[in-house]
């Protein structure tokens, strides 16, 4: 005897066999007459397919890469990371914010020297004022003159090209 109460469902595919797992709705959707996407929109070679976070990665990579062939050895333990926004933001004030394109803290017992510069930050400083990337390269020559107890003329002599 069944009682009439209980009702059940099955979330499951009818369509889909035992073995492989369900497709997804573009899969299924259907393409009518050809009219569909045949590929991606830019193909990886050119600029234009990589995002915005990754350009300001390559960025940094350039810039660190022309310290590397400035110093060499003296810089091969430095760490440059990049952020999207300082920690402890909330707590900031707009007199510790004014020029805070990125950070330093020297190296420990253990730890590297790194470099921490903030993405945000850095593009709203640069808009359309002046090229993202001189203003990235700028940021990374003074932290690393700061590490360094260096002025940062002397650390890159092309320093202060693009000064907000």
């Amino acid at each position: 005897m069944h009682d009439a109460s209980t009702f059940s469902v099955n979330l499951t595919d009818p369509t889909a066999s035992e073995g492989r797992s369900a497709r997804s709705f573009y899969e299924r959707r259907r393409n009518r007459r050809g009219r569909g996407m045949r590929g991606e929109l830019l193909p990886p070679h050119l600029p234009g397919s990589r995002s915005r976070s990754e350009q300001f990665d390559d960025w940094v990579m350039e810039s660190a890469q022309r310290l590397e062939r400035l110093w060499g050895e003296r810089i091969q333990d430095l760490q440059i990371v990049v952020q999207e926004i300082p920690d402890g933001l909330e707590d900031m004030t707009p007199e510790t914010l004014r020029g805070l394109l990125g950070s330093c803290s020297p190296a420990s017992p253990g730890q590297p020297a790194v470099i921490t510069i903030y993405r945000h930050p850095v593009l709203m400083a640069a808009k359309s004022l002046m090229p993202v990337n001189e203003l990235i390269h700028d940021v990374v020559v003074e932290q690393t003159a700061e590490l360094m107890g260096l002025a940062p003329e002397a650390v890159d002599p092309a320093y202060g090209r693009s000064q907000a």
